[in-house]
């Protein structure tokens, strides 16, 4: 059983701990937080040991859970690398793409597993979408929250395309060879919804677009292929499947592919596990968290507004 700590006991961290504590592979040592209304709260509620200094958290476990804003990334995870524990970090991975070439560098000499919380690859939608998914030549992605006051203020790119920029990348098999984008502000006076169109060096074009201010969550992908389009609800975790049948005469058929639902976050957890206890790769390392980095500042450059407000 593998002891594991973790940093953050935010809303996200309150959801890593409650989690941690029924993953049999694991050991729930304790929690860190500076912020002392987070830790009473949940080391009350939770039934949770939390810990005053967080180097102390850090030596006392095999694994640190990392689950707090992105500018403290790199700080904590190389403090835990130096002292060999192996990493989980949420995402992004870090706060800028030369902290995670370090970060990489730094892992691969302590010789620790580190995954990066890029969960939708986790989603059983997209691995029961995965097989059928080849050579997409365009993508198009939907992420929409519903208006809310307490998150009028998330960064769109950063929290939100940012899951299909991973995506998106993960089964592209090529460079990017350009970005445009353009950002509305509507409310804020950032971007509140974001569109942008990325395309690849093979041919692939990929539009995306994010928004904080609509009036429905939405999170869906769909790839069209030669022969076929796949779409992906992972809200709904549901996967279509549209395809061109030959029998004669060509038709569409259209079927909804068999899916387990689950937990992604849990399963992510669970596969991180998996991958120390079995000296496996992780599925999203850090090099995967660092190309989604780069596109993501790509798409701020071309918003011309500054990177900590993506």
């Amino acid at each position: 059983m593998l002891k594991i700590g973790v940093i953050g006991a935010g809303s996200l961290g309150e959801s890593h701990i409650k989690l941690l504590k029924g993953i049999s592979d694991f050991e729930l040592v304790g929690f860190y937080d500076s912020n002392q209304s987070y830790k009473d709260k949940v080391a009350s509620s939770l039934n949770v040991k939390s810990f005053n200094d967080y180097e102390e958290l850090i030596n006392s476990v095999d694994v640190v859970d990392i689950v707090k804003p992105s500018i403290s990334h790199f700080d904590y995870a190389v403090n835990a690398i130096k002292n060999s524990k192996h990493v989980f970090i949420e995402k992004p991975v870090t706060n800028t793409v030369d902290e995670a070439k370090q970060l990489l560098e730094l892992a691969e000499e302590a010789n620790v597993k580190v995954q990066v919380g890029h969960v939708e690859r986790f989603n059983p939608a997209f691995i029961a979408a995965l097989p059928y998914i080849s050579n997409p030549t365009f993508i198009e992605t939907h992420r929409m929250i519903e208006f809310d006051p307490k998150t009028a203020n998330i960064p769109v790119v950063m929290d939100l395309m940012s899951h299909d920029l991973d995506i998106i990348l993960s089964v592209v098999n090529s460079n990017i060879k350009s970005i445009r984008a353009k950002g509305v502000e509507v409310i804020g006076n950032t971007p509140d919804i974001v569109n942008a169109v990325v395309e690849f060096d093979n041919g692939c074009v990929a539009n995306l677009t994010a928004s904080r201010i609509s009036l429905k969550n939405e999170r869906i992908s769909k790839f069209y292929q030669r022969d076929a389009h796949i779409k992906i609800d992972y809200l709904a975790q549901e996967t279509s499947l549209i395809s061109l049948k030959k029998n004669g005469k060509t038709e569409i058929c259209s079927r909804n592919l068999k899916i387990d639902k689950g937990n992604p976050l849990k399963t992510e957890l669970e596969e991180f596990a998996q991958a120390i206890i079995n000296n496996t790769t992780p599925k999203v390392g850090i090099h995967d968290g660092g190309v989604m980095l780069d596109a993501a500042y790509q798409v701020a450059e071309k918003l011309q507004i500054a990177t900590s407000l993506i």
